[in-house]
């Protein structure tokens, strides 16, 4: 572009895009058998009564989670959904992130001062739509971190199979089941996480601690904000 040197020119909403889902989805590799500890202890004895479940727990921390799935269903259990837990990443995490700037400026109508008011706006909607999005695949990566290997058959055979099984025997709303507290939930966090990180950073840049006008969450290089 011309007036621009290589590291002024601002990333485009697409890069932005992109670039939320893929490092959102290298984060869910590294960190996807913690949340699968998650869900198994979260889910312990739902079937069971409360004094009775807590007498036969078979889950006991986060680690022991882990080392007994490790120990009874292999250590490939731990990634159980991960491919699900991607495309959710893929899709959710681009949406949430990637598309904030592109809302808060629709918001504020091009305006480069935005108000307390259009990024709150602009983080509740793309936290919401981010929801209304991914969340079949939040199911389908849930019911996967839930599905024990060890003793019996397993419901869902892939990731593919598991959308057609969940659709064909819940109908096409099992896939967006948990929706409404999904994106409650998610529009505050987006706004908590989002609104203060901009926020932040115009009050380190008013204040000249650090230098340079990229927007939140472009591309960073050696050298700039």
């Amino acid at each position: 572009m011309v007036g621009f040197k290589a590291t002024d020119v601002p990333p485009t909403a697409t890069v932005k895009f992109l670039g939320a889902g893929t490092a959102a989805c290298i984060a869910d590799l590294i960190t996807f058998p913690l949340d699968t500890a998650k869900v198994r202890l979260q889910i312990q004895g739902e079937k069971q009564g409360p004094v009775r479940a807590a007498a036969s727990a078979q889950y006991r921390g986060v680690l022991g989670t882990i080392l007994t799935m490790v120990r009874t269903e292999g250590p490939c259990s731990l990634y159980n959904g991960l491919v699900a837990g991607l495309q959710r990443q893929m899709s959710f995490a681009s949406v949430r992130i990637g598309l904030y700037d592109s809302v808060k400026q629709f918001y504020t109508k091009g305006s480069e001062h935005a108000g307390i008011g259009s990024r709150l706006l602009a983080g509740s909607t793309t936290g919401a739509l981010a929801v209304a999005v991914a969340q079949p695949t939040d199911v389908v990566k849930v019911r996967f971190q839930a599905q024990a290997r060890a003793g019996g058959g397993r419901r869902y055979q892939s990731t593919v199979d598991a959308y057609k099984t969940i659709a064909r025997e819940e109908g096409f709303r099992g896939l967006w089941k948990g929706t409404s507290p999904n994106v409650a939930r998610n529009a505050i966090v987006n706004c908590a996480e989002l609104v203060t990180y901009d926020l932040i950073k115009d009050t380190l840049l008013k204040a000249n601690l650090m230098t340079g006008s990229c927007p939140p969450f472009s591309v960073w290089v050696p050298g700039t904000w």
